[in-house]
């Protein structure tokens, strides 16, 4: 019998730490929206982030698949974030799910009469993609490293 052994892992960087705590509170607050919008503070919660009526209809004429890809999106990033402060590889694949989500949701959002209602701006929508793409890249240079496992 074979013994296999895993090289030690790397030490954790001090930046893994600022970009693992400031990748958790910015993807906490998608969390935060996520929830109040679909099961916490309904309407009210809208109506206090300044939504128009037309806003809150089209919000909640959103298809089933449509909530289902925002919830993977919000959700993947925040386990990503976790994964990544908790050094686990699989941080880079939460975010890059989470990355496939937000696209298609922009993509729907920005081409969709409905979407246009409640489309984010185009610059926050690049915002978006900036900091994700980067929570992902920045998960996978710390997998490459041997900092994540």
């Amino acid at each position: 019998m074979t013994a296999t052994t895993q090289a030690p892992r790397a030490a954790a960087p001090w930046h893994l730490w600022v970009v693992g705590v400031v990748s958790l509170l910015w993807n906490a607050f998608g969390g935060y929206d996520y929830t109040m919008s679909q099961l916490g503070g309904g309407e009210a919660y809208l109506r206090s982030m300044k939504l128009s009526d037309a806003q809150i209809a089209a919000l909640h004429a959103l298809p089933v698949w449509m909530t289902s890809d925002w919830a993977i999106g919000v959700w993947g990033s925040v386990l990503g974030s976790i994964l990544l402060l908790a050094r686990i590889r699989w941080a880079a694949q939460a975010f890059a799910v989470s990355l496939a989500a937000l696209l298609i949701s922009i993509c729907y959002y920005h081409l969709t009469a409905n979407g246009e209602v409640i489309a984010p701006p185009p610059v926050m929508s690049a915002v978006l993609v900036a900091a994700c793409a980067f929570f992902l890249w920045y998960a996978w240079a710390m997998g490459k490293r041997g900092v994540l496992r």
